[in-house]
């Protein structure tokens, strides 16, 4: 049914990158980020300025994870150890919180001045899903979920949305964890062996893995189909419509 198997009675989404088209302005907002505080870095240093990688780093270090947590791991990355700081560090200040500050800062005025596009083979999808009657969930590391999906348009078409701001209040371990995964399927009332989970990036492709989920669905938008399915990936698709059954012949 819908290209995954017959036991699955729960559909579970990322977000970026598998329902929005902003994936991209993530990575160029980490980019702009991280490219503006290695080259002080650098200057400082009187070392050789090396950029942040958009498909490489972003890939390996940020993409699905919580916005600290994304940050932590790039500078481990390449050896930087800052201070922790607070939420009310300034955007751009030398600190784990500050630094976060500053890309969400970035982001949220690349959506202003872009806006938001669905997918469409994953609006095609989410509707034949609310056609059968079968739930469906929003799962994502981003505390402007809710903003995105308004401003896609797609916010009416699920019955839970646990984002970066639910995942703090109820003190839940960001992807590559399954806390938030195994929370969306409980909201909906569906064990995990009987929900799907739905993402493009491979910390959520190995959060859905650690949840024993019935099926993790890679989306393969920058030609990374082996890592998603070493990641545990059962099945991996270039768009959602992918799965959608033709009309018979």
């Amino acid at each position: 049914m819908l290209g995954v198997p017959d036991h699955i009675r729960a559909f579970l989404f990322d977000l970026d990158g598998v329902l929005t088209q902003t994936a991209k302005v993530h990575a160029a907002a980490w980019k702009d980020m991280f490219d503006t505080f290695l080259r002080a870095e650098a200057a400082r240093d009187g070392e050789e300025f090396v950029p942040f990688d958009p498909v490489v780093d972003y890939d390996t270090y940020v993409d699905g994870r919580p916005r600290l947590d994304g940050t932590r791991e790039f500078l481990a990355s390449r050896g930087i150890d800052l201070p922790e700081g607070s939420a009310q560090d300034p955007p751009g200040s030398r600190t784990v919180n500050g630094l976060s500050s500053a890309k969400n800062d970035t982001v949220l005025r690349m959506i202003r001045e872009q806006g938001v596009q669905p997918y469409p083979g994953s609006v095609e999808y989410l509707h034949r899903l609310r056609v059968l009657g079968l739930p469906r969930a929003v799962v994502s590391s981003s505390a402007n979920c809710r903003d995105v999906l308004r401003a896609a348009g797609i916010d009416g078409l699920f019955e839970v949305v646990v984002d970066g701001l639910v995942a703090r209040r109820d003190h839940l371990a960001g992807k590559p964890a399954p806390d938030t995964y195994l929370a969306a399927a409980k909201a909906l009332g569906t064990p995990p062996e009987h929900a799907a989970v739905f993402e493009d990036a491979l910390a959520g492709v190995a959060s859905g893995r650690a949840g024993g989920f019935g099926t993790v669905v890679g989306l393969d938008r920058t030609g990374q189909a082996d890592e998603l399915r070493a990641h545990g990936a059962d099945i991996v698709v270039a768009d959602l419509a992918d799965l959608i059954p033709g009309e018979p012949e």
